[in-house]
């Protein structure tokens, strides 16, 4: 289980999605990473694990209308498309960090 982060912060201006970890590190995930690789069923078959809704579909104004904590292991965020029902875990964010 990825740790939770210190802070996390929507900053409109850039476009990115602001973490802050434990260990004072930082990172920064566009709106339009973010929103492309959705984890939800709607967006990832979830039988095949194929992405069906990539960042290739992702409008440039995406922005997140509403950020929640669901429980202590995700992030739920809803999107200024009306998309609403992906959790980002701290696992899957720490992830997308790592890989970009």
């Amino acid at each position: 289980m990825a740790d939770v982060p210190k802070n996390v912060r929507a900053l409109q201006e850039a476009s990115v999605l602001e973490l802050v970890w434990p260990d004072d590190t930082s990172n920064r995930l566009s709106y339009r990473l973010l929103r492309g690789s959705c984890p939800c069923a709607s967006c990832v078959n979830e039988f095949t694990g194929e992405r069906v809704f990539g960042p290739d579909r992702v409008s440039e104004n995406i922005r997140p209308t509403d950020l929640s904590f669901t429980g202590s292991y995700a992030l739920k965020i809803t999107w200024s498309d009306g998309h609403d029902t992906g959790l980002y875990t701290w696992e899957y964010l720490a992830k997308l960090c790592n890989s970009t």
